[in-house]
């Protein structure tokens, strides 16, 4: 019999342990130790049966149950102190306060509050909101600003179905479910009006159509997270279904819950703003191009309530935006066709003062390669913002590489996307037993202690390895009870499932592996040689053990037959016991795995790899990586905290490449990763191996901390995007009116500027080290004023082709006078100071206090 209605009923609390109500509802209970304890102690099943879920273990306890906890005194007073401990972390001044006072004491200021968008936010199992990296990352950067006082805003969607459910069928086949989430039943709050109704936002939609969308609030610590939900009575089936899924449907639905995103996250920030008196964020971050219309409605708003131009709008935006790029490949880049943003911005709903023409051009790929009529959330992205990032040193590096179209005529070099290497959220993902490891002979659990890291040494290696041990067995004891759910959904009976029983051995050398399936991070590579892998696994003396996990986008069958390839070759009987696939990888899986494996295993197609967090994790929990060097492996291998698995780069027959790196890769666990897992002492211990593992942790704990990541974004980012952003924005925005005048000049002159003529002297025939080059220039610029340029000197070693190609270095020019109608000399001197190829060259670039960089107008003249 089916329900005509269906509604959750929330748990009233007695009086004196109501706080748990704002305990559970506070998502600081997923990293917070002390406040998953007192929920354990409430009801031990039930906290097991509800997976960690405290508004699901409330909701579960009976009123006799309740009302005994309200007259335990004990129990009360625990529930008090947890309380005080939260207050205390949502009130104190933390790092973020200190460093902002510094910034008022010398004059510039600090961001009052940031916007941070993403498409989706892991921040823990119970709000499945997430489908790999990018939203792990994502949850981490907002835990860690709640852990450092950094005023950040979270801005996203809220999927009635979150990613999906994997489950494998009889054949080792992916199969999905899609679950539908109750948000009340969640750890969120429905924003509301005065009156109770709730909060809404609207967007005109193609065909006359409009979106309703309501706004939930899910507390991270002290960071709010607003996520945006279509499902809304009102709205048409199409659109109550844009927020179904994360990453569901395509084409317009895509587009349309970007559009959400972007345009609806900027009005959901103007209602929190109105209900709570919060400041409007003097930042905006994108974290990737998914959100990149939120740049557009900042214009519209700016247009439309302060009479400005698109191009002084314009301006007035990208001064404070930053925008993150998380993919080195282009397929993984969302891009529209024309006619679509026509249809959604143009027409019926085109926004006066904003010309669909400047938004197509945004996102036009107007650059060698790029596709006439295609619209580029991630060009769009890099164009609305003055500052742009990668995720790691080489990240950046191929980010520059893949973008420079952008800027035709500077070097690689000089592209304007830096890089901040990612960060894991140690209170996540670090296990219990290693923070009572620290506490007991470091003193603390404090990872931000100065000399924390230095102290490592002063744990006895023998409770280090025996602490290994435990946390081996914990995800031995884990990966066969999801080993043995897994088998009975695909069809197996419980008394054909004994085997499961010895499935792995907590004392044998384990190796993990779980991410996405997409094919570049080569899932199957291991399986190259199955005879090797097979030996390996079942060496007699030394055996080696394999957990492996990932999940498929549900339209990639490639993926999916991947998954199938690696099932059935660990659903062989004769080695079964040493190799598992577990379905459904998520963040509560994760917090078994990362702490249980000694070696964790990345081996994708370089330099396809962003950064790859899940390697920092598993090094926080004393693991040692084995993986190829990209991403943050590349930046932070020292040939002791690992192995680098060699590439053979540049072999363009892929198959060749893989058998190359596969016989790298079983040469290594063979020859190396094993032999110092196994070889110990008389006591038992391998010292070779602990050794590895102590010098892990001093080197790479300070580095792979978000702790360090969010304070490079607030130092190097946040505050110099807030600065310009205030530079420009006064209330008259007299600084981005003219900026964008500037611009506009600079750019209607500048075919006209050249470099005439360029004169050395100073030098011999037989130039030496020591000599003085005297460098004139003669450069007419085009009605420009010397102000409005910069005139420099390129020089550094060159090769047979004449290209500058090494220590590269750029020297300003002075302005010595101004010839007849606009050509004018300029001149300087460089003292030759190395031996070998020297070559220079002179160019002009355009100037103004307000470019974040050289290249940011993308204009350069050469000589």
């Amino acid at each position: 019999m089916k329900a005509i209605r269906r509604f959750n009923v929330r748990t009233v609390l007695p009086e004196p342990i109501a706080a748990l109500g704002v305990l559970a509802q506070n998502l600081r209970f997923s990293w917070d130790a002390a406040t998953r304890a007192l929920f354990e102690e409430i009801d031990p099943v039930g906290w097991r049966r509800f997976t960690g879920d405290p508004v699901k273990l409330l909701a579960g306890l009976t009123a006799d149950r309740l009302a005994t906890l309200a007259m335990d005194s004990t129990f009360v007073a625990r529930v008090d102190a947890t309380m005080a401990d939260l207050d205390s972390y949502m009130n104190s001044p933390r790092w973020y306060q200190a460093w902002a006072g510094a910034q008022d004491e010398s004059g510039d200021g600090a961001p009052r509050a940031i916007a941070y968008f993403s498409p989706e936010f892991g921040i823990t199992h119970v709000l499945p909101q997430y489908s790999g990296g990018l939203g792990i990352l994502a949850g981490d950067h907002l835990k860690t600003a709640s852990d450092l006082g950094v005023p950040i805003v979270g801005v996203g969607l809220f999927y009635k179905t979150g990613y999906f459910k994997q489950s494998l069928n009889r054949e080792g086949w992916q199969q999905e479910t899609y679950p539908v989430l109750d948000p009340d039943g969640l750890p969120l709050a429905l924003l509301r009006e005065a009156d109770g109704t709730p909060c809404s936002i609207e967007i005109a939609l193609a065909g006359g159509r409009v979106l309703t969308a309501h706004v939930w609030k899910a507390q991270v610590g002290r960071v709010p997270l607003l996520l945006l939900d279509s499902d809304v009575p009102g709205n048409d089936e199409a659109a109550r279904n844009i927020t179904e899924a994360l990453y569901g449907g395509g084409g317009d639905q895509r587009l349309e819950q970007e559009l959400l995103l972007g345009v609806g996250g900027v009005r959901a920030l103007r209602l929190w703003s109105r209900l709570t008196g919060a400041p409007d964020p003097d930042v905006y971050h994108t974290n990737e191009g998914h959100a990149g219309f939120l740049g557009v409605e900042r214009i519209t708003e700016l247009v439309r309530d302060h009479g400005m131009t698109f191009d002084e709008a314009l301006e007035a935006v990208r001064s404070a935006t930053l925008f993150t790029t998380h993919t080195p490949v282009p397929a993984g880049i969302d891009r529209f066709a024309a006619d679509r943003i026509n249809l959604y911005f143009g027409g019926d709903n085109a926004i006066p003062g904003v010309p669909v023409d400047r938004l197509l051009a945004l996102g036009a790929e107007t650059y060698e390669g790029g596709e006439p009529g295609m619209f580029n959330m991630a060009v769009m992205g890099l164009r609305l913002a003055q500052r742009s990032n990668g995720v790691s040193l080489l990240h950046g590096e191929v980010s520059r590489g893949m973008f420079d179209g952008l800027w035709p005529g500077f070097d690689h070099s000089e592209v304007p996307i830096t890089s901040v290497t990612n960060g894991v959220h140690a209170p996540t993902w670090v296990d219990g037993r290693v923070f009572e490891l620290a506490r007991k002979h470091i003193g603390t659990v404090d990872v931000e202690a100065a000399d924390a890291w230095s102290k490592v040494r002063n744990v006895p290696w023998e409770e280090i390895w025996s602490t290994k041990r435990e946390m081996r067995e914990q995800l031995v004891v884990e990966a066969r009870r999801r080993l043995r759910s897994s088998w009975l959904r695909r069809g197996a009976t419980a008394s054909e499932l004994g085997w499961v029983d010895t499935v792995l051995d907590p004392d044998v050398l384990t190796i993990g592996f779980a991410r996405r399936v997409p094919t570049y991070k080569r899932l199957t590579l291991m399986l190259r040689d199955q005879d090797r892998l097979k030996e390996i696994l079942l060496d007699p003396d030394r055996p080696v053990q394999l957990i492996i996990a990932g999940k498929s986008h549900p339209a990639d069958e490639t993926g999916k037959r991947l998954i199938q390839q690696m099932v059935k070759f660990a659903d062989d009987p004769k080695i079964r016991h040493r190799i598992v696939f577990l379905p459904n990888y998520d963040i509560e899986m994760a917090q078994y795995l990362y702490p249980g494996c000694d070696v964790w295993l990345n081996n994708p197609l370089r330099p396809f790899e962003a950064c790859g967090t899940s390697g920092m994790k598993a090094a926080l929990n004393g693991g040692l990586n084995l993986s190829v060097l990209d991403g943050w492996w590349d930046e932070w291998y020292d040939g002791e905290n690992g192995w680098a698995i060699p590439t053979a780069d540049g072999v363009e027959d892929p198959d060749r490449r893989d058998d190359i790196e596969a016989t790298a890769l079983y040469d290594l666990i063979e020859n190396s990763v094993r032999e110092h897992f196994y070889d110990v002492n008389d006591a038992g211990l391998p010292l070779h191996w602990i050794e590895m593992v102590v010098h892990t942790l001093e080197t790479l704990g300070p580095k792979v901390l978000a702790s360090r990541m969010v304070r490079d974004y607030v130092t190097k980012l946040y505050g110099p995007a807030s600065r310009a952003g205030r530079a420009l924005n006064g209330s008259t925005y007299a600084g981005a009116r003219e900026l964008a005048a500037f611009k506009s000049r600079v750019r209607a002159a500048w075919p006209s500027v050249r470099v005439d003529h360029v004169e050395p002297s100073g030098v011999s025939d037989s130039p030496q080290t020591g000599d003085v080059l005297e460098v004139q220039a003669y450069v007419d610029l085009g009605g420009l004023t010397p102000d409005d340029v910069s005139v420099q000197v390129v020089h550094g070693r060159t090769n047979e082709a004449d290209d500058l190609v090494g220590d590269i270095e750029i020297a300003p020019l002075e302005h010595v006078q101004q010839h007849e109608g606009d050509r004018h000399q300029y001149a300087g001197s460089l003292v030759l100071s190395r031996t070998g190829s020297f070559g220079y060259t002179v160019r002009v670039l355009p100037r103004h206090a307000a470019l974040a960089n050289s290249s940011e107008l993308g204009l350069i003249a050469n000589a």
